[in-house]
């Protein structure tokens, strides 16, 4: 790792730690870690399935959401689901550090920040901070992505420090999260923005996890398991 590459890292740690919800100093991390063979090895990782390989060679990203007219598609669609998690957080569906996408470690990391909000929605996992910890297990069960490892070991680190108390639900979230990412189909060989019109409980069917997905603490229905 460059002088550089080590300080853009440190700087985004240590913000991250000041405030959880920066969003900025989680891609400080990320292009902090991009030269390190951990994060190259991500793409040997995810590429091992045909229909990520396959979205990987074509590039395919989608164009920016339109958020008020997904809200107006059929509720319980991954469209009006997506647009609800987007209205009642208050984000911004465009609020991600663009790459410019020149190979495939590029498109792996633009497509994951891209999907990041469509992957909450679609695991059922909450936009809290203990729901970003799960979520980010679910991104290092799936993808073995560094900047995952180093958000819930600092997240993780963050709960020892400062709210001990609460490190049973820190660890039933992280240990939910990755659970959810062993068990379902790669969230990155998915085209969901060409099946918002599709029922969220379908979506969940396709990726091998139940429609009725268990809160953090409760177990996945055997045939979800089975069906991995």
């Amino acid at each position: 790792m460059s002088l550089l590459s080590y300080v853009r890292t440190l700087r985004g740690v240590i913000g991250m730690l000041r405030n959880p919800e920066g969003t900025e100093s989680v891609f400080d991390i990320e292009d902090g870690l991009k030269d390190i063979e951990a994060t190259k090895g991500i793409v040997e990782r995810v590429s091992e399935d045909a229909e990520v390989a396959a979205l990987m060679r074509e590039r395919y990203l989608a164009q920016p959401v339109d958020v008020e007219a997904l809200a107006k598609l059929p509720v319980g669609t991954l469209g009006h689901e997506f647009a609800r998690h987007i209205r009642e957080h208050g984000f911004d569906a465009d609020y991600y550090r663009k790459l410019e996408v020149k190979n495939d470690l590029d498109w792996v990391l633009m497509r994951m920040r891209q999907t990041h909000d469509l992957w909450h929605v679609v695991t059922g996992i909450d936009s809290d901070r203990l729901g970003e910890l799960a979520v980010k297990a679910f991104e290092l069960a799936q993808t073995w992505r560094p900047l995952a490892a180093v958000i819930t070991t600092g997240g993780l680190l963050r709960y020892v420090a400062k709210e001990p108390d609460r490190l049973g639900d820190v660890m039933a979230h992280i240990s939910h999260g990755y659970q959810l990412g062993r068990h379902a189909r790669p969230f990155l060989a998915q085209r969901w923005e060409e099946g918002w019109d599709v029922p969220l409980a379908v979506w969940r069917e396709r990726v091998g996890l139940p429609a009725e997905i268990p809160a953090a603490g409760g177990f996945l229905p055997r045939r979800a398991v089975d069906a991995a």
